[in-house]
């Protein structure tokens, strides 16, 4: 039974592509709806993949023999447990969704016939990627999504629309090629590219690696790095975050198919190897490093767009920071959650985004324009109520878990990190919450204190019984925690500047929308100018890349005319 369902979903998806492309007699819109079929019926056989491997377990399907050398050139296999099962039901649940608007937004697209397919290869593609049973086939697949995203840029006759597609797979390239040089790496070490060997392997026998003289590290630190680089690449973090601002003129529903599984790979990635990632501390704080980076700057630069697909694009940067910045805390599980939370969000909001585009595009005058003033009205009950929430909530929730639950806080950085997340997203909802007009100030406060419930029993949900879900092994998680702990005082240090910022900002912006102000010295008002011009043309990342790619040029020409010379 798991069998037939670990080959019949991706099969499903590659006769919708079939449905589309054939047809027969077929009308084009009727070929369309027809292929429509088979991908809700792949969203059924995901979701009953899910159910089985649940009750029964992982189930491991080769069509090759590991221990014969020759059988390496085409390692086809499938492993699929609890996370890929998770990951096709979302892959199928949004492309699902996506092929179904598709169809009534491209309809009017002379090669609407040929994107239509396209996103039914994608979603075979990502199937068999999620479900893939070794890391060689896991990047054949993640290869082959690159080549499909310079496609599903549909447009290439428009300038803009080819440099962006290009641009996407030259980044792509410069990180699958550190990818495939982890995977080299891994296979020269450890003898084998079977994710189970390979952890038993890894942690049975650890090497140190001499990179220089007097300059050693651990065999399993070069290759998670490298292996990382792939995901920074797929996940789009800094500094190869470049290619999804420039991806942007593709249809509107092509990024809401990232969210599927492309945009979100890089998390998926470094779980299904959290075994091996979780043997080096040194990736995991460079992760977090990264993750972090990536998450202040997409954030930053989200506020400052003016258009509404750059502004949703640097969001989801900023979101896959926040996943990338989870892996590197240890919190593999809250990453997994925030992968599936973001994806089904985000995906909605990109297809709402091409309805108002399209929208747009009929109605000149759309959307309306308010010229109405907003109220400078500042209620003290609303305020102060969510002021006082947000402020006290670690102190309840520390209170609550150390007294009934009986967790030892001090002892695990893991527990305060998602009750510190806990308390972020709380106040980020309650926050607007707080413009809302023409609504008494008391139903305003109830619905914070609703919302601040909602938000901690889903968290709580994602800590204990997502987290058991996909790693039933509570000593597996705290291995991770453990090996993502950061110094004391830099952990401590962090809390509290993240706090402060916090409550500062919430005050600020508050008190800012309702026509009060806080007294700020004079320079960081300039500060604030400069910093607004500066993530306004996106700290100037496009032309230092566009400087460095004419340098390298030029110092390709001049060898060459060396060359020349020399022969001569």
């Amino acid at each position: 039974m798991l069998l037939s369902l670990v080959l019949i979903v991706p099969f499903l998806q590659l006769c919708a592509a079939g449905i589309v492309m054939i047809g027969g007699e077929m009308t084009r819109f009727t070929r369309a709806k027809a292929a429509a079929y088979p991908i809700g019926l792949a969203f059924l056989g995901a979701i009953g993949t899910l159910i089985l491997v649940t009750s029964q377990g992982p189930i491991t399907v080769r069509f090759y023999d590991p221990a014969s050398a020759a059988s390496f050139i085409i390692p086809i296999g499938f492993y699929v447990d609890r996370l890929s099962a998770v990951m096709m039901t979302l892959i199928t649940g949004i492309s699902t969704i996506i092929y179904c608007y598709s169809t009534s937004y491209m309809y009017q697209d002379r090669h609407a016939r040929r994107y239509l397919a396209l996103i039914c290869l994608t979603d075979f593609v990502l199937i068999c990627m999620v479900s893939s049973g070794n890391l060689m086939m896991l990047f054949l697949f993640w290869q082959i999504l690159s080549y499909l995203l310079y496609l599903l840029a549909h447009n290439h006759v428009h300038t803009a629309t080819s440099a962006g597609a290009f641009k996407t797979f030259t980044l792509l390239r410069v990180a699958d090629t550190a990818f495939l040089a982890g995977i080299a790496l891994a296979y020269q070490l450890y003898g084998t590219l079977e994710f189970q060997e390979l952890f038993a392997r890894a942690a049975a026998a650890p090497i140190t690696l001499s990179i220089l003289p007097g300059m050693e590290i651990s065999a399993t630190t070069a290759v998670t790095c490298l292996l990382f680089i792939g995901a920074m690449g797929k996940s789009a973090q800094f500094p190869l975050h470049l290619w999804l601002p420039g991806s942007l003129f593709a249809p509107t529903p092509v990024h809401a198919l990232l969210h599927a599984g492309i945009i979100n790979a890089g998390g998926f990635l470094i779980n299904r190897l959290a075994p091996l990632f979780g043997m080096s501390s040194t990736t995991l704080h460079i992760a977090f490093v990264i993750g972090t980076l990536t998450a202040v700057l997409g954030a930053t630069m989200m506020l400052v767009q003016n258009d509404i697909k750059k502004t949703l694009g640097f969001s989801t940067i900023g979101q896959m920071g926040y996943m990338i910045m989870e892996c590197g805390l240890g919190a593999f599980s809250l990453a997994v959650f925030h992968l599936i939370a973001h994806g089904l969000f985000k995906a909605t909001v990109f297809l709402n985004c091409g309805n108002v585009i399209h929208k747009a595009r009929q109605e000149p005058h759309f959307p309306p324009m308010d010229h109405e003033n907003d109220e400078a009205g500042f209620s003290r009950l609303t305020w102060s109520t969510g002021f006082v929430t947000t402020l006290f909530i670690p102190l309840l929730i520390l209170l609550l878990t150390h007294g009934i639950l009986r967790i030892p806080l001090l002892e695990s950085q893991g527990t305060v990190i998602i009750l510190f997340f806990i308390w972020i997203t709380s106040s980020q909802a309650i926050l607007t919450l707080t413009r809302l007009r023409a609504v008494a100030s008391w139903k305003v406060s109830v619905v914070m204190l609703l919302t601040l419930l909602f938000i901690v029993f889903v968290y709580l949900f994602a800590v204990e019984s997502f987290t058991a879900f996909l790693y039933p092994d509570p000593e597996e998680v705290a291995s991770y925690f453990k090996a993502a702990d950061l110094p004391d005082w830099l952990f401590d240090l962090m809390v509290l500047v993240a706090a402060f910022m916090t409550v500062f900002g919430w005050t600020y912006l508050y008190m800012r929308a309702h026509g009060r102000t806080l007294w700020l010295p004079a320079w960081i008002e300039d500060l604030r100018i400069r910093l607004y011009t500066v993530f306004l043309n996106r700290i100037y990342a496009d032309e230092l890349y566009q400087l460095m790619g004419s340098m390298a040029a030029q110092s390709i020409h001049r060898i060459d005319k060396l060359e020349r010379g020399w022969s001569r």
